[in-house]
């Protein structure tokens, strides 16, 4: 458990902040606090001026952290994702069926957040919202190959790289593990959303969290199905 929270605390990417946050009580109250106002207004409403008011600081001190909120964005998004590939390496420690690890996996990538006592300063379940509402907004941009080329989605990618090497300890020869693998972190984000505001795009089962077992069953069938072609 040590190595694993160690690994996480480490830094994130440094090109998306310009001093980076855990570093400091102020730091960590800015990304508290922005996390608390963006899951309250929206990606679109919120600015560091506001931010600055929640947390009684001032703009100026916010930009020296952060050069513009989209940094910011990208740093939670970032931190979420190394928290993500935290949780599915602790729930597969000493399992060692494959296919008890991979669906282990899949159900830390689609079950609802819960709050993790380990990271005071971070209200996971509200961040949890931010990045099924707002995540997109950090790399569907313009200025996206530029930061791929900084290494600012490494964390997510790593996440999808874990669990695609899972896929192939069940099926060697399959030949899209890195598609189906963000495809259900995707899906079931957009899912959670659905439910909770588009409610006849999705299905809702009673006693039931329809959205793991959906996805549970989406890619042991097309694995399989896959296996029986190959």
């Amino acid at each position: 458990m040590d190595i694993i929270l160690s690994s996480i605390r480490q830094p994130v990417n440094d090109h998306v902040y310009l001093k980076d946050p855990e570093s400091t009580e102020l730091g960590r109250r800015i990304v508290n606090g922005s996390i608390d106002l963006i899951y309250e207004l929206g990606f679109e409403a919120f600015t560091f001026r506001k931010l600055a008011e929640l947390i009684g600081s001032t703009e100026a001190s916010v930009y020296r952290y952060f050069e513009s909120k989209h940094k910011l964005l990208l740093y939670l998004s970032s931190w979420y994702w190394s928290w993500m590939d935290y949780k599915v390496l602790f729930s597969i420690t000493n399992i060692t069926e494959a296919e008890d690890r991979l669906e282990r996996a899949l159900l830390a990538l689609t079950e609802e957040v819960k709050l993790d006592t380990n990271f005071l300063h971070i209200d996971e379940v509200k961040l949890y919202q931010i990045v099924i509402a707002e995540s997109s907004k950090a790399y569907l941009t313009r200025s996206v190959d530029e930061e791929n080329r900084y290494g600012v989605f490494t964390a997510y990618k790593n996440l999808v790289a874990r669990v695609s090497e899972l896929v192939l300890a069940i099926n060697p020869t399959f030949k899209y593990p890195h598609m189906l693998i963000s495809t259900v972190i995707e899906g079931a984000h957009l899912q959670r959303f659905f439910a909770s505001h588009l409610p006849r795009l999705t299905d809702t089962l009673q006693g039931e969290d329809a959205v793991c077992s959906f996805y549970r069953e989406m890619v042991f069938s097309t694995i399989q199905v896959a296996q029986d072609h190959a």
